[in-house]
């Protein structure tokens, strides 16, 4: 994909300002398009990252997740609830990574009609390659200093924690 001869990020904020006006809408406007591009972009890297290794950064996430569990294991539905996605995201995930013998799908002897997502020694295995491949990356956020990290994490951690009805 090409990319155009202009941020596309900073022109849709140039025309929203012209048509609406510079007011606090408009920051919000453009702080909130430049998170998603960045997220666009980030994804896109990792996601390229992780091919040779069989893996997207959605796959990657829920292996780091199963491996951050007490007993590596963990109920469907606390799978889907952690990496906040719905459920239907969740299974397919855990579907594609127990295809890939890094995950185990296991009844939950807790609850009869639930499942367990349990990770594989192999999934371990490979949780480890992909966590060094970003780490040598910096995450595709080398140009931050560590003092730039902190106070981004701080600013997106208010966003976060304004959503108490879990509904952002």
């Amino acid at each position: 994909m090409s990319r155009p001869p202009f941020d596309p990020i900073e022109r849709a904020a140039e025309l929203w300002r012209e048509r609406w006006g510079e007011d606090s809408a408009y920051r919000a406007m453009a702080t909130a398009t430049s998170v998603m591009r960045v997220q666009q972009l980030l994804l896109a890297h990792y996601d390229q990252l992780l091919a040779p290794l069989e893996l997207t950064f959605a796959r990657y996430e829920a292996l780091v997740l199963l491996t951050f569990s007490r007993t590596g294991s963990l109920p469907m539905g606390k799978v889907g609830e952690r990496l906040m996605i719905h459920p239907t995201s969740a299974t397919n995930i855990v579907q594609r990574l127990a295809a890939a013998g890094l995950v185990e799908r296991r009844p939950n002897p807790r609850d009869g009609r639930g499942a367990l997502a349990s990770i594989t020694e192999e999934g371990r295995r490979r949780m480890e390659q992909a966590t060094a491949l970003l780490e040598r990356e910096r995450f595709g956020l080398d140009g931050l200093s560590d003092a730039d990290h902190d106070r981004l994490y701080e600013l997106l951690g208010r966003v976060r924690a304004a959503d108490t009805d879990g509904t952002r």
